[in-house]
C-alpha cells in the first residue's frame, strides 16, 4: 500500500515538472503582459479575433497562471466547499491507514467499503450546501472574460504581423 502511494506521489511530481517546462516556461514578463502602452480598441471583428488568435498563444502561459489564481481565490472564498475538500482527502488518508481491514465494532462488521461509503455520504451532503457547479461557472465565466478582454485588447507587436514572412 505505501509503495502505491509513494509510486502515484512521485507520478505526480513527474506531471508537475513536465507541466512547468511546458506550459509554464511560456509564461511572459509581467510588463509585457500588462504593457497599457499597446491597449487599443480592435477595428472590427475581424482585426478581434486576429489578435485573440495571436495573443491567446502568445500568452498561454500567462492565462493558465491566471485560471490558477482565479480558481485559489474561488476556493479560499467557499470555505464550505474548501471544508468538503479536507474532509474527502483526510477521510480517504484515515480509512486506508486506520482501516486496511474489516473491524468489529459491537455486533457489527465495519469494512472499507462502508466507510468509504458514510465518507460519501457525508461529502456529498457537504458539496450540496457548498454548491461546487457555482464555482466552476464563474471560474469558467470570469476566466472567459479576463482572457478574451485582454486578449482582444493587446495590439500584438508589429514584428508578430511578419512572423511568417522568409527573408531571403
Amino acid at each position: 500500500m505505501a509503495s502505491q502511494v509513494m509510486e502515484y506521489a512521485l507520478q505526480a511530481v513527474e506531471r508537475v515538472k513536465s507541466f512547468r517546462d511546458t506550459r509554464l516556461s511560456t509564461v511572459r514578463p509581467v510588463g509585457e503582459f500588462f504593457d497599457y502602452h499597446r491597449i487599443s480598441a480592435p477595428r472590427d471583428t475581424n482585426e478581434a479575433i486576429q489578435r485573440i488568435t495571436y495573443n491567446t498563444r502568445h500568452f498561454s502561459g500567462n492565462y493558465v497562471v491566471l485560471i490558477g489564481l482565479l480558481s485559489v481565490y474561488g476556493l479560499l472564498t467557499d470555505l464550505l466547499l474548501l471544508v468538503a475538500i479536507f474532509i474527502l482527502v483526510g477521510g480517504f488518508a484515515a480509512i486506508n491507514r486506520f482501516a486496511p481491514e474489516p473491524m468489529q465494532v459491537g455486533n457489527h462488521m465495519v469494512t472499507q467499503k462502508s466507510l468509504y461509503t458514510m465518507l460519501f455520504v457525508v461529502v456529498l451532503i457537504l458539496l450540496w450546501f457548498a454548491k461546487p457547479f457555482a464555482l466552476i461557472f464563474w471560474l469558467v465565466g470570469s476566466s472567459a472574460l479576463l482572457i478574451l478582454g485582454h486578449a482582444a485588447f493587446i495590439e500584438p507587436p508589429v514584428s508578430s504581423e511578419y512572423a511568417g514572412v522568409e527573408t531571403v
